[in-house]
C-alpha cells in the first residue's frame, strides 16, 4: 500500500505520524511497535505511534505490569521480609511497598519504549 504523498514527505523532513491519532512526531519521539498478528493477515509489519500512544501500547504496558509484579515481590521480600513477618508494620511502609513495585515498572517501561524509538 503506498503512502500519500505528504506522509512521504514528512518522512523525508524526519517526521512520523501516528497511526493512531495522527499527531506529526520528530525524530526520537515516534515508537516502532509490531502489529498483531490474526490468522490469515498479510499485512504483518510495524505500526508507528507518538509519545502520548506508546506509553499505553496494551502490550507494554501488561509486559511492565508483570515485570513490576515479579521483580516489586522478590524485592520487597528481600528488604522487608523480615519486618512484614515479625509484624512490625511501620508507617514508612505504606510508600516504600508501593515505590518497590513502581521501581521495576518505570525501568521496564523505559527499556520498551526506547528500544522501539525511531
Amino acid at each position: 500500500m503506498a503512502q500519500p504523498v505528504s506522509a512521504n514527505i514528512r518522512a523525508a523532513e524526519g517526521f512520523n505520524t501516528c497511526e493512531l491519532c495522527s499527531r506529526r512526531s520528530g525524530k526520537g519521539w515516534s515508537f516502532a511497535f509490531k502489529k498483531p498478528v490474526t490468522e490469515g493477515d498479510a499485512n504483518a509489519g510495524e505500526i508507528i505511534k507518538c509519545s502520548r500512544c506508546a506509553i499505553r501500547h496494551r502490550p507494554m504496558v501488561r509486559r511492565s505490569l508483570l515485570v513490576a509484579l515479579t521483580v516489586g515481590t522478590v524485592l520487597t521480600l528481600l528488604n522487608q521480609g523480615d519486618i512484614l513477618f515479625a509484624g512490625e508494620w511501620k508507617s514508612a511502609m505504606y510508600w516504600k511497598i508501593p515505590l518497590t513495585y513502581c521501581v521495576p515498572f518505570l525501568v521496564a517501561t523505559y527499556g520498551a519504549l526506547t528500544n522501539s524509538r525511531r
